[in-house]
């Protein structure tokens, strides 16, 4: 929509509304003229735009339409972790402005810089098509985790970010127990047995560092002239907090496609790692743990954590989408998904040889 007025005509209140958030860039010093905008990214969750004019491309990123669950999508809290990260050796793109006031949109949300470069998913540029190209790749995927995990967060000014305890397992199961009963919109045994299995084999929290919490390929950008390849920026921070490092190990290995593995459905949005030279997900996880100088000999529980918090996300988007509320219609096939995802993450939960 171009007016506030064309908005408030609407059935469903439009994602950008181009007339007022044109002031707010004129005042913000971000460019002059009309705005060109375009969805980018293939998140399912908080939605992205680049938005063009003359003199800034930029991203704009805010919730999707309300009604929303309590404290997801808090867009808000994700710019000023960026703001604080600015100074740290993180590699984020650079927050330019935050808007909280929901009048505008109908929701907060904040614009960056625009970051070039490749982001990974099911195909890959032919200029990493080398077999070193590829293992570098991921190389720089676990060195840059292995970066944000070493930030010092009370220098940073993050106390506010999390509690920093060692309970941060114990409250991702209570805290994504109580989302699973205000989302489901359904029974779902094998959900229902993963939290039972979680629970009953949590292990010992040891240290709490900067989590990201959805780190995985398909949520960096690796910079366009680098060679090797040069991991420039991680997304999609939305879910971060302070907690334990093996959470991202577990979450990253678990939506890594593998070659000679079944990777899982929660692998299928980056399934070219699953091409010939790429890394085996153990890859990853000893160089995590040669880098970092953490024992990350057992990711199982990590793993399965990763699963069955995805399914509780997921089922959240297929509540809304049953309630037409949601337009991206990988939300309609999360009925058979979000069932996928828990049985694939069982399977992990009783591997014999794990």
């Amino acid at each position: 929509m171009q007016t506030a007025e064309e908005a408030a005509a609407q059935e469903r209140a439009p994602l950008l509304v181009l007339g007022p958030l044109q002031e707010l860039l004129d005042a913000a010093g971000i460019g002059s003229g009309p705005i060109a905008a375009r969805m980018i990214g293939d998140g399912h969750s908080n939605i992205t735009y680049l938005l063009s004019r003359t003199g800034a491309d930029v991203v704009l990123r805010r919730p999707p339409r309300p009604p929303l669950p309590p404290s997801a999508h808090d867009v808000a809290r994700e710019a000023r972790l960026l703001q604080a990260l600015e100074s740290q050796p993180v590699r984020t793109p650079r927050v330019l402005l935050l808007h909280e006031d929901e009048a505008l949109l109908g929701v907060p949300f904040y614009v960056m810089e625009q970051v070039h470069g490749d982001v990974i998913g099911e195909t890959l540029p032919e200029r990493f098509a080398p077999p070193a190209a590829r293992r570098a790749l991921v190389d720089e995927l676990v060195d840059a985790l292995v970066e944000l995990h070493a930030v010092d967060w009370r220098a940073a000014g993050l106390e506010w970010f999390g509690k920093g305890d060692h309970g941060y397992l114990e409250r991702q199961l209570r805290r994504f127990a109580g989302l699973w009963d205000l989302n489901r919109t359904r029974e779902l045994a094998e959900v229902d047995e993963l939290l039972a299995w979680l629970t009953a084999n949590r292990p010992e929290q040891t240290e709490s560092t900067l989590v990201h919490g959805d780190y995985r390929m398909g949520n960096v950008m690796y910079g366009p002239a680098a060679d090797p390849p040069r991991l420039s920026a991680i997304f999609d921070w939305e879910l971060a907090t302070i907690g334990d490092p093996l959470a991202d190990v577990g979450y990253l290995t678990a939506n890594y496609a593998a070659a000679g593995i079944d990777s899982g459905p929660l692998a299928s949005m980056s399934s070219v790692t699953a091409e010939p030279g790429f890394p085996s997900r153990q890859d990853i996880v000893d160089r995590y743990a040669e880098r970092s100088g953490r024992d990350a000999s057992d990711v199982r529980w990590h793993q399965v954590l990763a699963g069955w918090k995805a399914c509780v996300f997921l089922e959240g988007s297929y509540k809304r989408h049953l309630a037409g509320a949601g337009d991206d219609p990988f939300f309609a096939s999360l009925g058979t998904v979000i069932p996928e995802i828990a049985r694939y993450s069982l399977a992990i939960a009783h591997r014999e040889d794990a």
